[in-house]
């Protein structure tokens, strides 16, 4: 039997192949997203074509083969091949609390909630409650290629997008082999299993992938600190995930996804238990026919829970036993034919959300149930958008506008006697609806074949998540307080850059921005060991971002440096702060590689990276120093379809503090050695 290619030519089978699951797409790898003509080969698992004026933004990819030589095999360290990319702490999916794992670019920090919109195939990752990403739900493996663009968004799900878009695609049909599995054993008896199985059916395809990690993990407290109550941060996850993809008729397509995920963590004290589950489901059509057609639609249903530990009698102060959580949204997009100088997008988009919360709080000395507490919230934001890319020669001028209609309801917090069970509060807030208009605009320059000009303007905005206005929290000993009256950040931005392709395989970029972040929501601290959540008048952020790269044949040389000077405007109650740097927030941050690629397939990298000290606080008291990581990765074969892999993290165990609270610290992921074995064929 002649084997199949992994491009089909769509519209030759009779029939349309069943579909297993329910969600997702797989924008392509961007190097590939080309339009479909007549006769073209189109490989299945891909977005439409990529907009022709998307270089104006100055987007960053990292392909495949790059994400694949990552040290730790998690996505989140992965990322940070592009400098400015950054969580909440400097932790990662395995010693982090899942809540604060929001993401951000060019130093908007200061908070644990995403500033910048994350997409899987299309989908907004953010949790419906917290604005978190699960990134350990994501094995890399099944990751086909990654596109950050810093800075403001007006295109689908635009709201959101007030740091930038980071836009995660899932391997397509060329890029999934039929069968692939890894197996890794890790340093504090880690471990981490990743399997595919990727058969065609009919005229498309469908690819059953399973995840499972663990680790007895590394001590986040240091040797002089650590009490009868210290232990390693563990954690366990598992994830499951079923894609489906077929052809529809002669230009369309249907992509499908179910994910089913778990996570377990242990944060430093004994019983310190924290937790995540979903189950997410997304369903994608494509028409790349005359009149090209987008349509998503995604079901996400979340939960965690966690037990916060007194730092001085190490027994339970907190148990947030239950916060469900369900995420709907979706979108249409046409792009009608309005001639080869132009591609059009007029679309619309709207996500829902809705949480609650059921937390105990506890008697450290008695464990008694001291008060019980429930809180709910929605918001919905739904939204308008065009763009619009037009061709002119060597120019491409690129624009678009959003108009977003939102609302915030049913917003309520209640406390209820922790014996009597009798309500001792009941705040109800009134529901609070409003417009935002978005826009964004570009120009790019090909004033050469070796040199490329571009500027781009933009604004957006983003809404506080019910978590930032209904849930506290504490990291023992600084209580953060919610704020039910937070108003939406709203960003006005622009930069300009230059990209240079001197020599074949050679390129280099620079961009120069300016941000302003107006209403930025900051952890304000309003008393000792006490902070609330208030809107600043803003955060103002300017620097300088550049990468390059050089492939010489079997060897290649990449790296990414940012220089982020960002600071707070802050007036009333909160002027204390007017000048300072926000927390969470480094002036620089740098990422380079040294990468081999030999013959069948071996591999040899080396990854160093930098981050500069950052503030644990608004106040500019606690500071941690910065950092400088170095990262091995090799590849051996040992046959046509099996190959030995070494990874290390942190090769020189640099101390990487990611908490620091006083003379408190935490510190990050130390000195971690990996072998396995992958297959694939």
């Amino acid at each position: 039997m002649t084997p199949r290619s992994p491009g089909l030519i769509l519209g030759r089978s009779p029939h349309i192949a069943l579909l297993l699951g329910a969600a997702v797409l797989a924008t392509p790898p961007l190097h590939a997203q080309e339009a479909a003509q007549p006769g073209d080969i189109i490989v299945l698992g891909r977005g439409l074509e990529l907009p022709p004026g998307t270089p104006a933004y100055g987007s960053v990819t990292i392909r495949k083969d790059r994400l694949s030589e990552d040290a730790s095999g998690t996505v989140e360290n992965a990322l940070d091949d592009v400098a400015g990319f950054q969580q909440f702490r400097r932790s990662d999916s395995r010693s982090a609390n899942p809540s604060s794992q929001g993401v951000t670019l060019r130093a908007l920090g200061g908070n644990a909630t995403s500033r910048a919109l994350v997409l899987l195939d299309g989908v907004p990752l953010a949790d419906p409650f917290f604005g978190s990403i699960p990134f350990s739900t994501l094995p890399l493996d099944t990751i086909g290629a990654a596109r950050i663009t810093r800075g403001g968004g007006a295109g689908a799900f635009g709201s959101g997008t007030v740091a930038g878009t980071i836009e995660l695609f899932t391997a397509d049909r060329a890029q999934l082999p039929p069968f692939s599995a890894s197996a890794f054993y890790g340093s504090d008896n880690a471990v981490q299993l990743n399997g595919s199985v990727s058969p065609d059916l009919g005229a498309g395809y469908v690819s059953l992938s399973g995840s499972f990690a663990r680790g007895d993990g590394f001590w986040t407290t240091p040797t002089a600190q650590r009490g009868p109550a210290d232990v390693r941060a563990r954690y366990k996850s598992w994830s499951t995930t079923l894609q489906g993809v077929a052809p529809v008729g002669d230009a369309g397509e249907i992509q499908t996804r179910v994910a089913l995920f778990q996570d377990e963590r242990t944060l430093r004290f004994a019983g310190a238990d924290n937790g995540q589950e979903g189950q997410d489901a997304s369903l994608r059509f494509l028409s790349r026919g005359d009149w090209k057609v987008e349509a998503l639609a995604y079901v996400q249903l979340r939960n965690f829970n966690n037990v916060v530990i007194s730092a001085t009698s190490f027994k339970p102060t907190l148990n947030q036993r239950n916060t469900p959580s369900t995420g709907l949204g979706g979108k249409i997009e046409l792009r009608p034919p309005v001639g080869g100088d132009h591609l059009l997008r007029i679309g619309v988009d709207s996500r829902f959300a809705t949480a609650d919360m059921y937390e105990d709080a506890l008697n450290a000395t008695t464990g008694a149930t001291t008060a019980r507490r429930d809180a709910t919230g929605r918001q919905v934001v739904s939204g308008l958008y065009v763009e619009d890319d037009w061709s002119l020669g060597s120019i491409v001028l690129t624009g678009g506008a959003r108009a977003d209609y939102w609302t915030i309801t049913h917003g309520r917090f209640t406390e209820r006697n922790g014996t009597t069970n009798a309500i001792t509060s009941n705040t109800v807030f009134p529901k609070r609806d409003g417009w935002e208009t978005s826009f964004r605009g570009g120009l790019l320059w090909h004033a050469s074949d070796a040199i490329a000009l571009r500027a781009a303007g933009y604004t957006s905005f983003r809404l506080p998540t019910i978590n930032e206005l209904y849930r506290g929290f504490q990291v023992f000993p600084v209580m953060t307080q919610a704020n039910g009256n937070l108003a939406p950040e709203r960003l006005k931005g622009a930069e300009a850059g230059v990209d240079l392709t001197p020599l074949p395989g050679v390129h280099f970029s620079a961009t120069a921005f300016y941000n302003r972040l107006g209403d930025a929501i900051a952890n304000v601290t309003i008393g000792t060991n006490l902070r609330q959540r208030r809107n600043v008048d803003a955060i103002l952020a300017k620097g300088v971002e550049l990468s390059g790269s050089v492939d010489l044949g079997h060897f290649e040389l990449s790296g990414s440096y940012a220089s982020n000077d960002s600071k707070v405007e802050a007036s009333g109650a909160g002027a204390q702060l007017d000048g300072k740097q926000p927390a969470q927030s480094p002036r620089h941050s740098a990422s380079a590689t040294l990468g081999w690629h030999g013959p069948a397939d071996s591999r040899l990298a080396i990854t160093a990276r930098y981050v500069g000290p950052q503030y644990e606080d608004d106040l500019q008291i606690d500071k941690m120093p910065g950092a400088t990581t170095v990262d091995g990765y090799a590849r051996v074969p040992l046959g046509k379809k099996v190959a030995l892999v070494g990874r290390v993290e942190n090769l020189f165990d640099v101390t990487v503090l990611t908490r620091k609270v006083g003379t408190s610290v935490d510190l990050g992921t130390p000195q971690t050695f990996w072998i396995g074995v992958q297959f694939g064929g």
